[in-house]
């Protein structure tokens, strides 16, 4: 049953009660609340670049030889082959020219380089992308130490930057999609939404599943989740989005017996924009 009035209050999109009160607020609003959290699970995955990856990254880097380039479509390599650079617990990077299958690593995803292409083992098999033939690539620890050094902090900014991006661009298109149905479902079961009120609710309802990624971000990034508990995650903040989407019309408020009912063209209501 609908909620008799529409909630005031929108800053917090965890529950359904929550998510539907962002249909009567402000379109400023909704924006802030969805930067704030699109801050928290970018923030989520610089913390988990960083701790993940970054340590084996600087470890394989000392490793490397003085000399060494990948160059037409090729690695020069002057170390042993095939050789474990570093590894952990997600990340691990090895060399093998023939890709001979010698060094099986327990994480969860294995970089190998080979003399012609890298090869990249995970779950689901293996994939092999060429090296580039037009260009020129350091692959030694005289070049790439310093390289590292300098950049190291600039790619955790623009890895941040490229979640946020990323995260804000899906929800507006996740949104128009979602807020038809929703105007749809609102209509047909007589609620006060309007097509922007129903775009609203759409895109707060996006917000939990967010949430729910970010945390299992952080707990796959502590060894809390393994890789198929965090795949399964994944899948399942979709259906949040959904499930938030049908409950948060549980509180959004019927339109009044003397409003015209029953008429999709009847003239819209002011509403706060």
């Amino acid at each position: 049953m609908s909620a008799s009035a529409r909630p005031t209050a929108a800053w917090e999109p965890i529950t359904p009660h929550g998510v539907a009160a962002f249909a009567g607020a402000r379109l400023r609003r909704l924006l802030l609340v969805q930067f704030i959290v699109a801050l928290l699970a970018a923030a989520a995955v610089v913390w988990f670049i960083h701790n993940g990856c970054f340590p084996v990254v600087e470890v394989a880097i000392q490793k490397l030889p003085a000399t060494g380039e990948i160059r037409s479509g090729r690695l020069d390599w002057h170390g042993r082959s095939p050789e474990l650079l570093a590894e952990g617990r997600f990340l691990a990077l090895d060399v093998d020219l023939d890709h001979s299958g010698q060094i099986g690593s327990t994480a969860d995803v294995q970089i190998e380089f080979g003399r012609k292409t890298v090869r990249v083992f995970s779950l689901f098999g293996y994939l092999d992308w060429h090296y580039p033939r037009d260009y020129i690539f350091a692959f030694n620890r005289n070049e790439l130490e310093p390289r590292w050094g300098a950049w190291a902090a600039e790619l955790l900014l623009i890895a941040g930057a490229a979640a946020m991006i990323c995260l804000l661009l899906s929800w507006s298109l996740l949104t128009t999609l979602y807020f038809l149905p929703v105007w749809m479902l609102g209509f047909l079961t007589n609620l006060d939404l309007s097509f922007r009120q129903s775009w609203r609710l759409a895109g707060a309802a996006l917000m939990p599943g967010a949430l729910l990624m970010a945390a299992a971000v952080l707990f796959y990034g502590i060894g809390f989740l393994n890789l198929v508990s965090f795949g399964f995650t994944f899948v399942a903040h979709f259906f949040i989005g959904w499930i938030y989407l049908l409950l948060s019309l549980l509180f959004v408020p019927q339109v009044p017996a003397t409003a015209g009912q029953g008429n999709p063209f009847r003239q819209p209501r002011k509403e706060r924009e």
